[in-house]
């Protein structure tokens, strides 16, 4: 059965005036990058990645712009500042010393990323110099505190977002382990109370100060010294707090692009139970596919986003029709009359809740039941008191009979039947690993499930068994190549990497595209390894000869040899067909999009591409197989 990802994980609700969409803007993070631009940072290096000497301000410099390059892909959302202190120059709505608040034309202190704000920021370091300055803001003798003022700017730029309602976090970038090292006395204590006491009420609002240090080989970023004090750490925290942080460095340097989906609610739905008796739950997707996105379709001239408006016309007179269209059915020489939402409530089969059948044994249910991804559930008090009470008694029962709950999901168009499936709280030393709840599984109906027997069904056709020998053989190839702590979230899609690879650098005006690394190519060294080989040739020897042609040989009753010879048919079709068009001029001048659906087909068939998918995703396919 063919199954629709986009049918399977939308949203009930995505319009911006819903519950949902609310939930949504709810779940941003406000973060404001906080720089140290004193000289120690211009005039201390380490290694880098090209064993080329980088001054800490690069780093820093260099670690933001590649984590807002990714952020617009990872969480749209999300809104940033960049704050510099320790600066000759200021700019900031509080007028104080030494900070500077970045920022471009058109957007606020704190705001969405934009290509502008990371096009401009990646060139900052060649006019650092001249338009903000840098210089030590805490020295003896002086009043002045630029670090006390840069956590009052970043509080102030955070009072955009709640700590109910978002996220909001500091991160704060620097290579002096005590800032008041040069200051003796009464003033250096007052300096360092202040400024604690400046962190402490940052803390207090729900804001959260993460520190990411930077230190030479030679010498080691002493977190002790001060800004344990700052961010909170106790001392067993502190030994393991540089290992952490410098990991952290290391994972904005080299950020995925890929989209980060918020645990949130996917609808809620009722539960009804018997006798009137029903429960609310919360409903959550545990996975979702990543697409590119959507086409956006611009004004040439203003470069802004068109709205498309649709009016119908009568036919007869020309005229605009401002009534709702109607639909009509022919019957018995007779044209019947249906409005929109007449056909709607026709087509309606349930009215969208949940109802309990009854209950079965675990042991009937069985792993190829398993449809689609399921989905977890959860109960809620906010519309039906007391579901809460009445779902842990529910839970508790099924998993002390060992008993899942069958049950009908009923939906507009797709009613199912689903299983819910009771898990138990699992927690280890870390803490909790799974919450408790239900599973809803969707059931399949008798023609989902395809019974292998029936391609065997005729009588007259010798069903083929594997042996003992083939079995153990399989079993050795098996073990042989097995992967050792394996899970799908290693290894990136290739085609959206790119995809989002030619975006950046399209939107940034790069004149070359980021390499991605394909991470789904087959490990070659790996395969070539001389136990390897030999399971596998032990293994075709085994199973089908040392005289075997997989070109001539049929399987069964040469029904498989009669759909090979159509595909290879197909595809030599494909292939002249597809000889006709210049496929590297197509992709080089964007017109690829002119075409059809039907013609860019024929150049994924001709090499052997899977043709599923939307016009979009079969372009991409098509440029990322050209190397474009």
């Amino acid at each position: 059965m063919e199954l629709n990802p986009d049918d399977i994980f939308k949203d009930d609700e995505d319009d911006s005036d819903s519950e949902f969409y609310q939930q949504r803007e709810s779940s941003k993070e406000f973060v404001v990058y906080l720089v140290d631009a004193s000289p120690k940072m211009f005039s201390t290096t380490c290694p880098g990645e090209d064993q080329k000497n980088e001054t800490h301000f690069h780093i820093a410099v260099s670690c933001i712009a590649q984590s807002l390059k990714t952020q617009i892909i990872n969480r749209s959302y999300d809104e940033v500042a960049i704050c510099f202190f320790n600066t000759r120059e200021k700019r900031n709505l509080q007028d104080v010393n030494g900070v500077f608040v970045y920022n471009v034309v058109e957007r606020e202190y704190l705001d969405r990323p934009t290509a502008r704000l990371i096009k401009d920021f990646d060139c900052i370091e060649e006019s650092f110099m001249k338009d903000i300055g840098c210089q030590y803001g805490i020295l003896s003798g002086s009043r002045e505190n630029s670090l006390y003022n840069a956590l009052w700017v970043a509080q102030a730029l955070l009072r955009k977002g709640s700590s109910r309602t978002a996220r909001t976090t500091i991160l704060l970038f620097t290579n002096e382990d005590d800032p008041f090292g040069s200051i003796k006395g009464a003033a250096k204590a007052d300096m360092t109370r202040t400024t604690l006491q400046r962190a402490k009420d940052a803390q207090d609002l729900g804001i959260s100060i993460e520190l990411l240090p930077l230190g030479r080989p030679d010498q080691e970023f002493n977190v002790s010294l001060f800004y344990a004090q700052l961010i909170g750490l106790e001392d067993d925290d502190a030994a393991q707090f540089m290992p952490s942080a410098g990991q952290k460095l290391e994972d904005m340097k080299d950020q995925l692009r890929k989209q980060m989906f918020a645990k949130r609610i996917v609808r809620r739905i009722t539960l009804l139970i018997a006798n009137g008796l029903s429960i609310e739950l919360n409903t959550y997707a545990l996975i979702r596919p990543t697409t590119p996105g959507a086409i956006m379709w611009l004004d040439s001239v203003t470069n802004r986003p068109l709205k498309t408006e649709r009016s119908f016309i009568c036919a007869d007179t020309g005229a605009l029709m401002h009534e709702p269209t109607k639909l009509s059915q022919s019957y018995k020489n007779e044209n019947i009359i249906f409005s929109v939402e007449e056909l709607s409530e026709i087509k309606r089969v349930s009215t969208g809740h949940l109802r309990l059948l009854g209950f079965k044994p675990l042991s009937c249910l069985k792993d190829y039941h398993n449809l689609r991804p399921s989905t977890f559930v959860f109960p809620s008090d906010k519309e039906v008191v007391g579901s809460t009470r009445i779902f842990i008694a529910l839970h508790r029962s099924m998993l002390r009979l060992n008993r899942f709950a069958v049950a009908y999901c009923g939906s507009s168009f797709h009613p199912r039947l689903v299983a819910l499936v009771a898990q138990d709280e699992i927690i280890n030393a870390g803490g909790q690993v799974e919450p408790p709840g239900m599973y809803m599984i969707y059931l399949p109906y008798t023609d989902d499930v395809r019974l292998i027997e029936e391609f065997h069904s005729e009588s007259n056709v010798r069903v083929p068994r594997a042996t003992d020998d083939h079995i153990k053989k399989a079993a050795d190839l098996i073990k042989r190549t097995y992967l050792k702590d394996f899970s799908v979230c290693q290894f990136a899609n290739p085609a959206l990497q790119r995809h989002y690879a030619m975006l950046q650098a399209l939107a940034l005006e790069e004149e070359e595209i980021p390499d991605t690394i394909d991470e789904t190519l087959p490990d070659e060294e790996g395969m070539a390894r001389l136990g390897v080989v030999k399971a596998i040739e032990e293994f075709k020897l085994s199973v089908y000869g040392d005289k075997y042609d997989e070109e001539s040989n049929s399987v069964g009753n040469g029904k498989a040899n009669e759909a090979s010879k159509k595909r290879k048919a197909a595809a030599e079709n494909a292939a002249n067909e597809s000889a006709n068009y210049d496929w590297a001029d197509l992709a080089d001048n964007g017109q690829l999009k002119d075409l059809t659906v039907a013609e860019l087909k024929l150049y994924l068939t001709a090499h052997n591409l899977p043709v599923s998918g939307k016009k979009e995703a079969l372009i991409s396919r098509i440029l990322t197989h050209m190397g474009k």
